[in-house]
């Protein structure tokens, strides 16, 4: 990873001209804009020139107010804030066409970063556009997930990228693959000889990567409904943080190691034993109660159609096919309106092999558990309870990471600015991802893994394995 920007410091940074396609959808005023602020905040020397893009009639004046408002969500002030608000600029354009990129390219200064705060198929437009356009040296492109619909769209999407710019000018975003999240899981492995030698199978039983998430839909239906669970998180999300996990000891935190260890495990990652019938389960949520307040059925949300059959729950098994791994089941899920936020990566040891006669009391498996959100680690262990020392009992050791210095999306956007690819999406991972997933995705969408329901505010079905 690279060293902190020469801005960072509050000296002068060269200028980049961000320029956000889709800029008056709710991706740019909820996640984008809010973590350009806080940046601006904590590296007060970068020089960042905004232009925002899109098809409604918006002034600059009116721009202005946006970035004013998403910037107050994160406190943001000082004056690189100042400088970026008073120079923000808005254009009425169509980016699917050519000539409207390239009047946007054209106004820009310094390095230019095209986000694409846009629906995927209109994204992908906008690449075959700008085939058309003459693009300046060093030009990035930072796309959202999804990458394509299936592995076939997402090499397709990919070989179109090629055209355009090298694959390290191209950022897929995973804001999952924040700065901190990454290097805390590398760090509490590599760093601790007590974890390296036992990461394994032949001392791991088993793990389990979940993102469970207490909101409803939310009035995301437009694109909720024709992805789902499996596709929204699952497949792009938890499958980058299970690489992160699995991957063989790497020499540096470089892009190139990083995302080569990546690529290899997910290279390497299939459905549990070839049954993506077995190895998966899928529900969605009926009316219920969170909190004191009532949530309705998914299929009742405004924009949904229940024909689809769209689950808001999902559960898959996946194995990785090396020696390191072998046999070990990685189970990721992730849904909504499961009644609490649950972000973790489970570890789960395999029992003593060997318990000395006296000893009363279970010898339970050993538990390290890493939370995503808030940042900690967690490790349940059997110790001599109080009183009788012959008594195994069970005891959490705990710690904190602490908070990281900015929010996940300010981290990726910090790399886009630099030029640094390491916590972006290579182009090969995000096909890999849509191969191993695809078998599910296929047994969901013609009714061979059944379509279980669970009230909105409960842990999910009931019938479901614990995990």
């Amino acid at each position: 990873m690279t060293e902190a920007p020469s801005g960072a410091d509050g000296s002068a940074s060269p200028t980049t001209t961000l320029v956000v396609l889709g800029a008056s959808g709710d991706l740019a005023s909820r996640l984008l804009l809010p973590a350009l602020g806080q940046l601006l905040t904590h590296e007060p020397g970068r020089r960042i020139r905004l232009i925002g893009a899109g098809m409604d009639e918006w002034d600059d004046a009116h721009w202005r107010e946006v970035v004013t408002t998403s910037f107050a969500k994160t406190d943001s002030t000082g004056d690189a804030v100042d400088a970026v608000i008073a120079g923000a600029t808005y254009r009425r354009s169509d980016v699917t066409r050519a000539a409207d990129l390239e009047a946007l390219i054209a106004g820009a200064d310094g390095r230019v970063a095209l986000y694409f705060a846009l629906p995927p198929a209109i994204a992908a437009k906008a690449c075959v556009a700008l085939e058309d356009v003459a693009l300046p040296a060093g030009l990035i492109l930072a796309l959202e997930k999804p990458f394509g619909t299936n592995e076939a769209s997402a090499h397709a999407l990919n070989e179109q990228l090629e055209k355009l710019v090298p694959e390290d000018q191209v950022y897929r975003i995973d804001h999952f693959l924040g700065r901190s999240t990454v290097v805390n899981v590398l760090g509490v492995r590599f760093a601790n000889r007590v974890f390296e030698p036992v990461w394994s199978a032949e001392h791991i039983e088993s793990v389990v990567i979940r993102y469970d998430e207490a909101l409803g839909l939310e009035g995301r239906a437009g694109y909720y409904d024709k992805a789902g669970a499996l596709a929204d998180m699952i497949q792009s999300h938890l499958l980058q943080v299970l690489a992160v996990v699995a991957m063989e000891p790497i020499a540096s935190l470089s892009a190139r190691d990083l995302r080569d260890g990546i690529g290899v495990v997910l290279r390497a990652t299939s459905v549990w034993n070839d049954d993506p019938i077995g190895s998966s389960h899928r529900a969605r949520y009926s009316a219920g109660e969170d909190a004191g307040r009532t949530l309705a059925a998914y299929v009742d949300e405004p924009g949904v159609d229940p024909a689809r059959g769209t689950e808001t729950l999902a559960e898959m098994t996946v194995q990785i096919s090396n020696a390191r791994w072998h046999g070990v089941p990685f189970t990721l899920r992730s849904g909504k309106a499961l009644g609490a936020r649950r972000s973790e990566i489970v570890i789960t040891f395999r029992p003593p092999s060997h318990l000395p006669v006296g000893f009363t009391g279970t010898a339970e498996p050993s538990v390290l558990r890493l939370s995503l959100g808030p940042d900690e680690m967690a490790l349940d262990l059997n110790i001599n309870g109080p009183g009788d020392p012959f008594e195994l009992d069970r005891s959490v050791m705990e710690a904190q990471f602490g908070a990281g210095e900015m929010v996940a999306y300010a981290e990726v956007l910090q790399g886009i600015l630099e030029g640094d690819p390491t916590l972006a999406v290579r182009g090969d991972t995000a096909e890999q991802c849509w191969r191993i997933v695809e078998p599910v995705l296929e047994a969901f969408r013609n009714g061979s893994v059944p379509l279980d329901e669970y009230p909105a505010g409960t842990p999910g079905p009931a019938e479901w394995p614990v995990i």
